[in-house]
This record gives C-alpha cells, sequence and structure tokens, in this order.
C-alpha cells in the first residue's frame, strides 16, 4: 500500500487554505492540461469558495484546469443533494474557466447504468486511451473524503462496487436512497496525488482507523500509483 503521509492545520480553515495554495501551486507548475478531481463535502466546500476567492483566482491557470468528480447523486443539478450544485454555487459561477473544461456527471435523462457508462466514455475520451497506464495518471490531484462509515467517493462497505476491477466508473444502488455513480478503484488509483481532506472533532474516529489501516474500511483500499496525502486539523486528531 501506498504511504499516508498525515498534514495536520489548525483547524478547517486551515485546511481549506493550505489545500487551495498547493492546487494552485500544482497546476501553475505543470504548464499544462491539468486534471483535477473533486469531492463533496463542508471542508472541500470552503476549498471551492476559497479558489474563487480574487487572490487565488487570479493565479489560476483556468484554461488548463479540467474538473471531474468523484461520484454523484442521480439528482437534477438544481438539487441541493447534487455535487456539481455545491460545486458551482461555490466556485464554479465566479470563475473563468471555460464550460467545456468542466466535466460533469450527467444525471438527468439517463439512467443510472446510462449515467456511468457515459461518464466513463468521456474519461477514456480524455485520456486518450481505454487501458489505465501506471505511468501516465489520468488525474492530477483526486481529492477525497472519508464517511463515518469509511466510504470514500460513493463506495460503501458491503456494495458490489467495490469488487469492481475492469470498469472505471460504476453504479451504486440500495446503498443510499438516492442511486449513484462512482469512480472505481481503478480509477481513484490513476492520480498522481490523491488527497484526503478531513477536519473536525466528529473525525477523531475515522481518522484513527483510517491511519491504521483498518480494512474494513473502503477508503483503505484507495492506493494511488503516486503518493497519497491526508490534510487534517488538530480537532480530527485529538490535539485540540
Amino acid at each position: 500500500m501506498t504511504e499516508r503521509k498525515l498534514i495536520v492545520l489548525d483547524d478547517g480553515e486551515g485546511v481549506a487554505r493550505h489545500v487551495a495554495d498547493w492546487i494552485v501551486e500544482s497546476a501553475i507548475a505543470k504548464k499544462g492540461r491539468f486534471a483535477l478531481s473533486l469531492s463533496g463535502g463542508s471542508t472541500p466546500k470552503r476549498l471551492y469558495q476559497i479558489l474563487a476567492e480574487p487572490a487565488y483566482q487570479s493565479r489560476m491557470p483556468w484554461h488548463d484546469l479540467h474538473l471531474f468528480w468523484g461520484d454523484e447523486r442521480m439528482v437534477p443539478r438544481d438539487n441541493d443533494l447534487s455535487n456539481y450544485r455545491m460545486t458551482a454555487q461555490a466556485m464554479l459561477d465566479h470563475v473563468p474557466i471555460p464550460p467545456g473544461n468542466i466535466h460533469g456527471i450527467k444525471t438527468e435523462g439517463l439512467t443510472v447504468a446510462e449515467s456511468a457508462e457515459d461518464y466513463e466514455a468521456m474519461l477514456k475520451s480524455f485520456y486518450g486511451s481505454d487501458r489505465l497506464d501506471p505511468n501516465k495518471p489520468l488525474f492530477d490531484i483526486m481529492l477525497l473524503g472519508i464517511g463515518p462509515d469509511g466510504h470514500t467517493a460513493s463506495l460503501f462497505p458491503g456494495t458490489a462496487a467495490l469488487n469492481e476491477r475492469s470498469r472505471w466508473v460504476t453504479t451504486v444502488v440500495g446503498a443510499k436512497p438516492e442511486d449513484r455513480v462512482t469512480l472505481t478503484y481503478p480509477c481513484l488509483d490513476s492520480s498522481a496525488h490523491v488527497a484526503f481532506l478531513l477536519a473536525g472533532h466528529d473525525k477523531q474516529p475515522i481518522l484513527k482507523q483510517f491511519m491504521a489501516e483498518d480494512q474494513s474500511l473502503p477508503s483503505v483500499h484507495v492506493d494511488p500509483v503516486g503518493e497519497l496525502l491526508v490534510f487534517t486539523d488538530k480537532a480530527a486528531t485529538g490535539k485540540a
């Protein structure tokens, strides 16, 4: 398994700002097409708001940035549960990113299976191949969270999606009230940098399990071809 590198900031705001700096600097250094996969959640939402602030917005090479999502609920994009809607309100509606660089998961007018197939086809087209090469990561940065049950993206305990190794994108039906589309492990792992974001006292138990590599947690089985970073705060580590 890839070594987990823990970066502890003072608080959730510190996590969001540190990661915002890191993303901007990484995109600038790449000097070309930069693929960033987004996550839902409160800490990522604050991160996206920060990236839309003038000081960050003016530095980001938006024309090189391509945005993707690790998972999505099968709800309309104007629904409160939509990860796309959250990102749009926090960042997309306020920054000069070309519309063609925003690669959202289609959730309307398609079945959940069709949505997964559509997103996988789009990813393969972007990547330029239907086979993932460990020496050529699909994503430059993959942002992920960890739920109380250890899930990440929409890879929940006990679901068939955990065993999918040939598909890049699959469906999750029945685990939650809304059907979902999620990237699979092979797709998550095709990342130069995987960054888990956790902040707050309520994340203490799951962070401890994750860092101890509790094999019952779906998030523990993310094993990127690049590095694995865990950005967290003192509260989540029990030091505040």
